[in-house]
């Protein structure tokens, strides 16, 4: 293995009483592409800066090969300078990179760096650190208001890059199509897998359960160390000393432990009374600003129970049509009809409703008081804020201390609060933990509600919408049964152009593939059917795709037994490498099996 050209050896950190690290050691190959995951308040984004030598740690070494350059684009960019171009060539690029690296996301180098959105101001981050052409790339929660066609570009960008790559994200696709070695931040410590993000999920399961097991023996060895204690030290205590040293220390660390045991979130939502089968009628809708078509001619049904994501590159109009949706916005022409008794819980993406000033315990019971209203029965608000990991002394502290991640549990907190049978969510992942994103996704699932979903999280998408609408910005909306990747499937090219693009620019590379395979994938010329090594590919796939899901309940049941780790844990390790290695061959054989079938249906009828 090569020497890292970034590594940090044994390093502590102390956030005020609380330790943050104790004895983290992290290590960057050259072109290494790692995932750092963590939960929320983990310590994730202050491990980037010390890596980025921006914080200094207490303790520790941090050690970097002489003339490495290191690019880092944190969560929350500060964009500077006057133009674009301006901030992306601050750093050293060269102006012709910088300004193609700005291109390639769609953004005019010669733009003003004033008034951008969320977006944007991650693309011009993105770009800058790509241009300069960095030893090291740092990227905190990257993909972040990022649309789909973005994300796309930034996995493009990454596997051209000569850059060693550690990244901070919730968004599981990515993470699995980019990375090749994940470090877990957990209990002030640091380890390590190496192998992509896809086996993530499956060894974290088995280092809890061995956890949990060494856990168990140390109680059982405390109790009866206590014991012993408690049947008269004093009178050996001479020759005891030693052991009744170990019993204190055996105290001290189950203490830690418990300390470091994250609290069990909760979160839940009552549905309110039940609206009419009919959520959201949509006639003939159409909507401009100026010359700048939205949308044109959309109509839909949206029923009782319906999970509808709304998809689309960054400035397509999927809030605007949100709006329209619900009747806060004005259409230019067309019709929009409310169904009966809706009750709406909205969560904004631009998170309006929380003003910097404000306490938590405002923010979370804004009439005052102590009490708030949890769908439909009376709670302390300080209980309610514990639901979602919330401290006692931050229920008193402002706003502006939370991190993104906190900031979007406060918004869910606060929405799921009251009963709604139309939940509305603009963007609910960003900065969002992916154990919070796990809970999220289960609770939505099990929502007996009306569910609207904006979000560019496509693994998000895929788990949770029964139907799809995508905007290009072009004034097309289309909607599609199924998630992002059904969407895809059954509309090649129709994202075609970015509408970030900026005029004179050009899209970035691996949207540019994107597009062109699935504009290859539309048939041309005369009726055709499958060639013959096709034809026997679809028949494999379609076995493959028939047997996987068996062999995936039995994996997934054998690992399923609480013993088998105690009992054989080079077994379980190798049903847990199986168990990830038959669900990333049957996403693989489902993808190929759509896009073979969806050719062989084309060429048949003509089309």
């Amino acid at each position: 293995m090569k020497p890292p050209v970034l590594a940090l050896k044994n390093v502590r950190l102390a956030d005020g009483p609380r330790m943050l690290f104790d004895g983290v050691d992290l290590a960057l190959e050259p072109r290494s592409r790692a995932a750092l995951v963590g939960r929320n308040g983990a310590g994730k984004s202050t491990l980037m800066r010390i890596l980025a030598g921006l914080t200094e740690a207490d303790d520790g070494e941090r050690a970097v090969t002489p003339g490495t350059k290191v690019a880092y684009v944190l969560q929350e960019p500060l964009i500077e300078g006057d133009t674009l171009l301006d901030h992306a060539t601050a750093g050293g690029a060269a102006p012709h990179e910088a300004a193609a690296a700005l291109e390639s996301f769609g953004l005019d180098p010669a733009k003003a760096a004033t008034g951008l959105s969320g977006g944007e101001t991650r693309r011009v981050a993105l770009a800058r650190a790509l241009a300069e052409d960095p030893d090291v790339l740092l990227l905190d929660e990257p993909t972040n208001h990022l649309d789909i066609l973005a994300i796309e570009t930034l996995e493009g960008a990454i596997a051209a890059s000569r850059a060693s790559v550690l990244i901070v994200s919730h968004d599981r696709a990515f993470l699995e199509r980019v990375t090749q070695r994940c470090f877990w931040l957990e209990n002030r410590k640091v380890r390590k897998l190496d192998r992509g993000f896809s086996a993530f999920d499956a060894w974290v399961e088995q280092l809890t359960a061995a956890e949990a097991d060494e856990a168990r023996r140390q109680d059982k060895a405390l109790e009866r160390e206590t014991h012993w204690l408690a049947r008269g030290v004093t009178g050996r205590r001479a020759r005891n000393e030693g052991r009744r040293r170990r019993l204190m220390e055996m105290r001290a660390a189950k203490a830690d432990r418990l300390r470091d045991t994250r609290g069990a979130m909760s979160m839940g939502v009552a549905t309110a009374g039940t609206s009419g089968q009919r959520v959201v009628e949509v006639k003939g809708l159409s909507k401009r600003f100026g010359d700048r078509v939205i949308l044109e001619d959309f109509s839909t049904r949206i029923l009782r129970g319906d999970r509808i994501a709304v998809v689309g590159p960054n400035g397509a109009g999927k809030t605007t049509l949100v709006k329209l949706l619900l009747g806060e916005l004005p259409a230019d022409s067309g019709q929009v009809i409310l169904g009966t008794n809706l009750e709406v819980a909205y969560i904004d993406q631009a998170r309006a409703d929380l003003k910097d000033d404000m306490l938590l315990k405002d923010a979370l019971a804004p009439l005052g008081g102590d009490q708030i209203m949890v769908r439909g029965a009376p709670k302390h608000v300080a209980a309610y804020a514990k639901e979602f990991l919330f401290t006692d002394a931050q229920i008193r502290q402002p706003v502006r201390s939370l991190s993104g991640g906190e900031r979007n549990r406060l918004l869910l907190a606060r929405a799921l609060a009251q009963p709604a049978n139309l939940m509305v969510l603009d963007e609910p992942t960003n900065d969002l933990d992916m154990e919070t994103l796990d809970l999220l996704e289960e609770m939505l699932s099990d929502y007996e509600g009306t569910l609207i979903l904006v979000s560019h999280d496509r693994d998000f998408v895929d788990r949770l919408a029964t139907s799809t609408i995508g905007l290009n910005g072009r004034g097309q909306v289309v909607e599609t049964p199924g998630g992002w990747l059904d969407f895809l499937s059954q509309n090649p090219g129709f994202f075609g152009v970015s509408p970030a693009k900026a005029p004179g620019g050009r899209r970035g590379a691996a949207a540019q593939a994107a597009a062109a395979k699935a504009d290859a994938a539309a048939p041309a010329g005369k009726p055709a059917k499958l060639s013959y090594k096709e034809q026997r590919r679809l028949e494999e796939l379609t076995g493959l795709v028939a047997d996987l899901p068996a062999k995936i309940s039995l994996l997934e049941s054998q690992l399923a037994d609480p013993a088998l780790y105690a009992r054989d844990p080079g077994a379980f390790d190798r049903f847990g490498q199986a168990l990830a290695a038959a669900r990333q061959k049957l996403e693989a054989a489902e993808m190929e099996w759509l896009e073979l079938e969806e050719r062989r249906e084309a060429l048949e009828s003509g089309r």
